[in-house]
């Protein structure tokens, strides 16, 4: 064994021994979204204990044989090993404004397909829609079709836990919410109480303004609602916004964790993405881990942090 495999191999095994679980003081459920079936098999994200997954997928993924085997390949496995996947409805093409926006028809056809495809699978959690107000989203100014979505979904997915409404904390996003309930009639506000909420603006930049304003706006229309950070972390690299630093994500990752001790009676879960990071050279890396599989600043963090939190 060369000096600097044996070096790694200690490294590995000094970030396994940090303890997994212990009495868990703040009833936030951490899970992790992600993309990656391997990612399931890797010794350091077992030794998280992590049991809730979160999955975006097109909403005309049901046409694609790739796609769908990729998703059940995902849930399948994180079903053998005692997880549980939230799947989330998303564009069907990530460049900004070049997604289709399909007609809530259209949406209750192809998603109400893959709802039949794989709720027998295990998944019964559901997201109506991926970061609605991103402008890589269709949807990003067409908050009364997001509504109708979440109508549809209601009906394709009946008993489902229905994460209503999904928005990144950016500007503007109090009207896009608004707009959105008030797109609902008033029997149907109530229910969409589930709110996913992507804060990134707020964890990377050490505050809480967005992620409270989110909170504010969704409270003007629904007496208790449930916040789900639906995708949230350390940013190891973004454009020229977030210059590649292991070292400031890790930084960061901590600051989420005094999140979610803080709004502890709001948020009930926070999805940490994602796993394998891209050794920023891509324009946008939050990855846990190197490419390589190898433990980054943020993984130690993270395995810390999940001490005083449940699964």
């Amino acid at each position: 064994m060369t000096a600097v495999l044996a070096a790694a191999v200690a490294a590995t095994l000094a970030v396994l021994a940090v303890p997994a679980r212990s009495d868990a003081k703040y009833r936030v459920a951490v899970g992790l979204g992600d993309q990656q079936t391997m990612t399931l098999t890797q010794p350091l994200f077992i030794a998280t204990q992590i049991k809730r997954l979160r999955y975006f997928i097109p909403y005309n993924a049901i046409h694609s044989r790739s796609r769908m085997q990729a998703v059940e390949d995902y849930v399948r496995t994180a079903s053998s090993r005692g997880m549980s996947v939230m799947i989330h409805i998303s564009t069907n093409d990530l460049r900004i404004r070049r997604g289709r926006l399909p007609s809530a028809r259209g949406y209750r056809r192809d998603v109400g397909r893959l709802v039949r495809r794989l709720r027998p699978m295990g998944v019964r959690e559901w997201g109506v829609w991926n970061e609605a107000n991103h402008a890589s989203q269709p949807t990003w100014n067409h908050p009364k079709r997001a509504a109708a979505y979440y109508r549809q979904m209601r009906r394709i997915c009946r008993g489902c836990r229905i994460v209503a409404l999904d928005v990144l904390d950016q500007r503007g996003v109090d009207r896009y919410i608004s707009r959105f309930y008030q797109a609902l009639p008033r029997n149907l506000r109530r229910s969409a109480r589930f709110v996913g909420i992507h804060n990134y603006s707020d964890v990377n930049r050490r505050r809480t303004t967005g992620t409270r304003l989110i909170m504010r706006s969704v409270r003007r229309y629904v007496r208790s609602p449930h916040f789900w950070l639906t995708e949230t972390g350390g940013v190891v690299e973004l454009g020229r916004s977030f210059r590649c630093s292991e070292r400031r994500a890790a930084n960061r990752l901590k600051y989420l964790f005094r999140i979610l001790k803080a709004y502890r009676h709001s948020i009930d879960r926070a999805y940490v993405y994602n796993w394998f990071g891209t050794d920023c050279r891509t324009r946008m890396d939050t990855g846990l881990v190197n490419k390589d599989g190898s433990a980054r600043r943020g993984y130690r963090t993270l395995r810390v942090g999940l001490r005083s939190f449940t699964r």
